[in-house]
């Protein structure tokens, strides 16, 4: 995370809070989370090199780039986000990670089926039900991590785990 600075991934009116561990409003109704729990999403994803990821509500790009580096050349990672404004800085931010693209949501589409499938998905936003449709575009073995009912949940097609503690997100929509 020190190698993917939060300021470059920021509007320029919260830029000077990006060393605090909090998160942080990006317009659109859209937060950049805060670091402690980015590290704790991207701990119990487990990311390896060589995958392919699927970043849900990709917001400012910041946990997008963070996978592309942990998965390395090899591997690839699609940001979707709703906000097109929020795709648009983020792929302007995102310049010069050559693994790491965004694009904008399909309105009542969840995820990006046609782009699939994922060895990992990262949900950045918060439901109250496991959303099947991003389960079926996992590979087999794949993985993803969700903020479900407040907790960090790990879901694979085998069943789920929860992390410790709760959080607070943003709605998935």
């Amino acid at each position: 995370m020190d190698a993917t600075p939060r300021t470059y991934f920021l509007p320029p009116n919260v830029r000077r809070s990006a060393d605090q561990d909090r998160a942080l409003q990006i317009g659109y109704g859209s937060t950049c989370s805060q670091p402690s729990t980015v590290a704790a999403m991207l701990r119990f994803l487990d990311l390896a090199p060589g995958q392919r990821v699927l970043d849900v509500g990709s917001g400012s790009g910041w946990t997008t780039a963070i996978m592309a580096r942990l998965v390395g050349p090899q591997g690839s990672v699609l940001g979707v986000e709703l906000e097109e404004p929020l795709v648009t800085r983020s792929a302007a931010a995102l310049k010069g990670v050559p693994n790491a693209r965004v694009q904008l949501a399909v309105k009542g589409q969840l995820g990006a089926p046609d782009d699939g499938p994922f060895h990992r998905i990262l949900v950045s936003a918060a439901t109250s039900r496991l959303p099947q449709a991003l389960v079926e575009q996992l590979t087999p073995d794949g993985a993803m991590v969700l903020p479900l009912n407040s907790r960090l949940v790990r879901v694979t097609r085998e069943g789920q785990e929860a992390a410790p503690g709760y959080y607070a997100f943003v709605p998935l929509r």
